[in-house]
């Protein structure tokens, strides 16, 4: 466990975020100035059936025809709000966090609600959960309504989100937070609001309760897997000894977002079930089988010859369906199918991992997370980790807890210093035309000629950052521009947009497997304050042309991309503002 020092900056509190696939928590810390910060757990909302509450809720949103909020969290799942949803047409929002994924392409996943977007929903919840807490800290703290008051303007939010999404996921989720009102929608209210990816929120936690120490301090790497409902998210660290004796981790693999998560476990059940009743009286009962599968079933499994599942009443009774007095009994090796591509899959990431892990011996992986708690997938996970030499451990603590817990250690004590890039960075740009070279002579055909008169080929790809590097929060990245034009006002502003290679090998042009290019983002500027640096030269043949020189300096070592231009103005280097479009 790490020795966390005083706080020593304004009187503050800090809430950590973790909007799961099928479950969530918020978790907090009242900062004060001189005091050794505590993070503690929301454990009570609206509808919660446990006696003392529960640090999860249901992320289940019902709204009725009307659009309106109707139940949320655990309210969902009570018997009047069930009987209500189904007399009165209300419609359930379920899995929406997953309708964010890059690439959707997945019919399973519930549709969302009628004139309902990602973003609309996300707020719905994000309000409700900001007001569990609000309550929470009033009715569970001295003086509760005066300690909210006195806070409730520097509040500051970190945000999890699965390891695979990317600045246009951050950006949904931003402007979900600005909708829900948790922030003012300005430049210093976008401040208030940072990101992390669930699996470094997974590492911060692990620290903060003493798991893995020995094999950390050993100078092992440790893979962490954050097991949960949609995803499972896979993160490599290794511990580094500084000067001062404080410890820092660095990622030392590309992190990894598997769709495995538990839920996908449940959809298969419920696609053996649906073709295992067909044509039956009791195919209209496959939802419910679902639902019991997953909140029964699926948990206690663990490896047994069969498995059982209650629906009905003691009348129901059908031997050639495997049904009797009620339940239907799965055979233990069909259900050990559901779970096998979310386990092999896991394996297989795993062992990406440790290959990629920058030399450096992985030797332990920590696996957190609500789908952690399956006694059945740590079993497997175990026997074949172990030929790996690898030993799996699962944490006793409340593991279904870790990612908002370690989204606000992420804030308090940021133990993470370097990251390592999961894809290939880099730009479009062309390139003086030279017959002599064998690619530029296949491309003859797509040449132009630009406004200095020299005949240019475009396409060719210029690498910022490669795969697996790894890179600090202070590292920049720059890339020079020289822009050319015969209309001087074309300099005012600039746009480029920002690719990822997700390939293998070393990219050189983007017409070559243009299916593993994907466009990241735009970073502009307004340059027009730059017109008095600019330099008017003449062309070929005569002809003039303006050209404006700067560099684009990107920061990809934080938890989200940032942008800046450079510039010389009389031997001096100034910057200025971009801005990350998605």
């Amino acid at each position: 466990m790490s020795a966390r020092k005083p706080y020593s900056g304004v009187r503050a509190l800090v809430f950590g975020i973790d909007v799961g696939t099928t479950f969530s928590g918020i978790s907090y810390s009242i900062l004060e100035p001189g005091q050794v910060p505590v993070i503690k757990s929301i454990t009570r909302f609206p509808g919660q059936q446990e006696v003392g509450g529960d640090s999860k809720v249901p992320t289940s949103i019902y709204y009725d025809r009307e659009g309106i909020v109707r139940a949320e969290g655990a309210d969902t799942t009570l018997a009047a709000s069930v009987e209500k949803a189904e007399d009165e047409g209300w419609e359930h929002a379920q899995w929406f966090k997953l309708h964010l994924r890059p690439d959707l392409n997945n019919p399973d996943i519930p549709p969302l609600p009628h004139r309902k977007t990602a973003t609309s929903v996300l707020a719905d919840f994000l309000r409700y959960l900001f007001e569990c807490a609000k309550i929470y800290i009033e009715e569970t703290h001295p003086s509760g309504h005066a300690l909210w008051l006195s806070l409730q303007h520097n509040i500051h939010f970190v945000w999890a989100h699965p390891n695979g999404w990317e600045g246009k996921q951050q950006n949904q989720m931003r402007d979900a937070a600005v909708v829900a009102g948790l922030i003012p929608n300005s430049d210093a209210g976008h401040e208030r609001l940072r990101f992390v990816t669930e699996g470094e929120a997974s590492l911060h936690f692990c620290v903060e309760n003493g798991l893995a120490t020995e094999t950390i301090d050993r100078g092992h790497g440790v893979v962490i897997v954050d097991a949960g409902g949609g995803t499972i998210d896979l993160s490599t660290y290794c511990m580094v000894k500084k000067s001062n004796g404080y410890k820092e981790y660095e990622e030392i693999a590309p992190p990894q977002c598997l769709f495995q998560g538990s839920i996908y476990v449940t959809q298969r059940a419920r696609d053996y079930v649906q073709a295992h009743l067909a044509n039956s009286r009791y195919d209209g009962d496959v939802d419910s089988i679902a639902r019991e599968f997953d909140a029964s079933a699926k948990t206690t499994f663990r490896g047994e010859e069969f498995s059982y599942i209650k629906f009905g009443s003691r009348n129901d009774n059908n031997p050639g369906l495997n049904i009797r007095n009620g339940q239907l009994k799965i055979p233990g090796h069909a259900v050990k199918r559901f779970f096998e591509p979310s386990i092999s899959a896991t394996v297989s990431a795993v062992r990406e991992q440790c290959i990629s892990a920058l030399s450096i011996t992985v030797s332990t992986v920590l696996l957190v997370g609500g789908f952690a708690a399956n006694d059945y997938v740590f079993s497997e996970l175990k026997s074949r980790l172990e030929p790996l030499r690898l030993d799996l451990a699962r944490p006793d603590t409340h593991v279904n807890k870790a990612v908002a817990d370690g989204a606000v250690s992420f804030y308090i004590d940021h133990h993470v210093s370097v990251r390592v890039a999961r894809f290939t960075y880099g730009l479009t740009c062309s390139e003086p035309y030279n017959r002599m070279n064998m690619e530029h002579f296949t491309r003859a055909a797509k040449r132009y000629k630009g406004v200095s008169g020299e005949w240019l080929v475009p396409g060719r790809f210029s690498t910022i950052l490669n795969k697996g590097v790894q890179v600090c929060e202070t590292t920049e990245f720059r890339e020079s521009y020289h822009r050319r034009t015969s209309d001087r006002a074309v300099l005012d502003y600039f746009s480029i947009e920002l690719l990822t290679y997700r390939g293998r090998g070393d990219p050189q042009w983007v017409d070559v497997d243009p299916e593993l290019y994907k466009a990241v983002c735009k970073v502009e500027a307004d340059t027009s304050h730059l017109i008095k640096v600019s330099t008017r030269r003449r062309g070929v043949p005569n002809s003039d042309f303006y050209e404006l020189r700067f560099d684009v300096i990107l920061s990809f070592g934080l938890t989200e991309l940032k942008a800046q231009i450079a510039w010389q103005e009389n031997g001096v280097e100034k910057r200025g503002p971009a801005q990350i479009l998605y």
